[in-house]
C-alpha cells in the first residue's frame, strides 16, 4: 500500500490529506508557575507607574511626569517610584511576552504542527494585538503598551523565530551596545551644557499632547490626543526605534528556548547573577536621579533631560532582573502549594490581559480630565494609594475567575480570534 504521509519542517510525520490542527494554548491549571507570577506582581508595578500620568496641573520634571512639589510622603514615594518602578517594567513585560511567543512556537511544533502554520499563527496574533492596542488607545489609554509589543513582536518573530539561539544573543547584544553609545553621549553631551553654565537649546519634557491627553475635558478631544501619543511611544519610545522592547523580547525568546521560567532548577546561577547584578544596576542608576528630582543633589536643573536615556537603558537591566528573580521565587515555590496569597497573584498574570486593560477602565474615566478629573487632586502619595487599590482589585477578579475555572475576557476573545483565523484559513 502506498504511503501518503509526509514531513515538515520539524521531522513529524503527518498525513498528506490531514488538515493542520493547531494546539490550543496551555490550560490554566498546566502552567509554569514563575512566568505567572512575575506577570502579576508586575500589573501592579505597571500601575504604579502608569498613574502619575494622570497627576495633571501642575510642573512636570524633564525626565517623567513626576511632579515637581510635593508633601515628604509625596517625596518619599517619588523616590522609590524612580529609583525601582519608572522603565523598569516594560522591559520585564517585553520580556515575558517575547517568553511568551517563544512557548506558543515550541508547543505547536513540538504537537506536530508545520513550522510555517505556528509562525502564521503567531503573526495573527501580534496583528490582533496590535489592534487591541489601538482601540484600547482611542478609548482609554494613550500610553498602551499591546500596540508596541505587537508591532515588535511581528518584526521579530519574521526575522528571529527561526533563528539559532546565539543569533539571538548577538543581535541583543548590538543593540545594546548602540544604547549603551547613545547613552554615553547623553552624558556627554549633559557634561559640556553643566561645564558652560547654561542650558542653551537643548531641553527635555514630553510633548504637550501627552500631557494633553490626561487633562483635556473634552472627550473627543482626549481621544484625539491619546490617538498622537500612541505612535509616538509604540513605535519610537516603547517600539523598534527605542530598542529596548526588541532587546528584552529577544532575550524572552533565548530564555524560553533554554526553558528558564519552566525548569529554573536547572538555571540557578544564571537567574542569581543576573537578578542581583540587573537590580543592582536599576537601582544604583535610578537613585540619582531620584535624588535629582525631590532637591538633594543640586545643580542638575538644567540636565534632567539626560536621565530619559540612563533610565531606559538602567531600566533594561533591571527589568530583566525582575524576571530572573521571579524565576528564583517560582523555583522554591515548585512543587508547594503557593498559599492564598500566591495564588492570587498568579490568577492575576493567567489573565494578565484582561487585568491590564481593567486598569485603564478603573483609571481614566476616574482621573482624567474628560471623566471625573480625580487626578488634578492627588499627590504622589495618594495617587500611588490609587494604584494599589486599582491592583487590588483586579486580583480580587482574577481570582474569583480562577476559582471558577475561567479565564479573563480579553485574554479569551485574543486567543480565539487567533486560533478561529487558523480555522478559517484552514476552510
Amino acid at each position: 500500500m502506498a504511503d501518503h504521509s509526509k514531513h515538515d519542517e520539524t521531522g513529524a510525520t503527518v498525513t498528506a490529506d490531514a488538515p493542520v490542527q493547531l494546539s490550543g494554548p496551555t490550560s490554566l491549571r498546566e502552567r509554569a508557575p514563575a512566568p505567572d507570577l512575575a506577570r502579576g506582581f508586575m500589573l501592579l508595578l505597571i500601575a504604579l507607574a502608569n498613574t502619575p500620568f494622570y497627576l495633571y496641573g501642575r510642573a512636570h520634571s524633564d525626565a517623567g511626569f513626576h511632579p515637581l512639589d510635593g508633601s515628604t510622603a509625596d517625596r518619599i514615594v517619588q523616590t522609590l517610584m524612580i529609583t525601582g518602578v519608572d522603565m523598569r517594567v516594560y522591559p520585564m513585560f517585553a520580556f515575558l511576552f517575547g517568553y511568551g511567543l517563544m512557548m506558543i512556537h515550541r508547543r505547536q511544533v513540538e504537537r506536530g504542527v508545520p513550522e510555517r502554520e505556528a509562525f502564521r499563527l503567531l503573526q495573527r496574533r501580534n496583528l490582533w494585538l496590535l489592534a487591541f492596542g489601538a482601540v484600547h488607545a482611542l478609548l482609554l489609554w494613550g500610553g498602551d503598551v499591546l500596540g508596541a509589543y505587537g508591532l515588535c513582536g511581528l518584526l521579530l518573530v519574521a526575522l528571529f523565530i527561526r533563528r539559532a539561539d546565539r543569533t539571538l544573543l548577538i543581535w541583543a547584544a548590538g543593540a545594546t551596545v548602540v544604547l549603551l553609545a547613545f547613552v554615553a553621549l547623553t552624558v556627554l553631551g549633559a557634561a559640556a551644557v553643566l561645564a558652560e553654565g547654561e542650558a542653551g537649546d537643548i531641553g527635555g519634557g514630553m510633548p504637550e499632547f501627552m500631557y494633553a491627553s490626561a487633562s483635556e475635558e473634552n472627550v473627543l478631544a482626549a481621544a484625539g490626543y491619546r490617538m498622537m501619543m500612541w505612535p509616538f511611544l509604540a513605535i519610537v519610545f516603547q517600539g523598534p526605534i527605542g530598542m529596548v522592547v526588541p532587546v528584552s523580547i529577544l532575550l524572552g525568546f533565548w530564555a524560553a528556548r533554554r526553558r528558564v521560567l519552566e525548569r529554573p532548577g536547572d538555571h540557578l546561577r544564571l537567574l542569581r547573577v543576573t537578578a542581583v547584578v540587573g537590580i543592582a544596576i536599576g537601582w544604583a542608576a535610578g537613585l540619582p536621579h531620584a535624588l535629582a528630582h525631590i532637591g538633594v543633589i543640586d545643580g542638575l536643573e538644567d540636565v534632567m533631560w539626560a536621565f530619559s536615556p540612563i533610565q531606559m537603558v538602567t531600566g533594561l537591566a533591571c527589568g530583566v532582573g525582575y524576571v530572573a528573580l521571579f524565576g528564583l521565587i517560582g523555583h522554591r515555590l515548585r512543587g508547594r502549594a503557593l498559599g492564598s496569597a500566591g495564588t492570587a497573584v498568579s490568577a492575576v498574570g493567567k489573565r494578565s490581559l484582561s487585568c491590564y486593560l481593567a486598569q485603564s477602565v478603573l483609571c481614566a474615566p476616574v482621573l482624567a480630565g474628560w471623566g471625573f478629573g480625580l487626578g488634578a487632586h492627588l499627590g504622589s502619595a495618594t495617587m500611588a494609594l490609587y494604584a494599589v487599590g486599582v491592583w487590588l482589585t483586579t486580583v480580587v477578579i482574577a481570582t474569583m475567575l480562577d476559582r471558577a475555572g475561567r479565564p479573563g475576557p480579553a485574554d479569551s476573545l485574543l486567543r480565539r480570534l487567533s486560533y478561529r483565523s487558523a480555522s478559517s484559513a484552514r476552510r
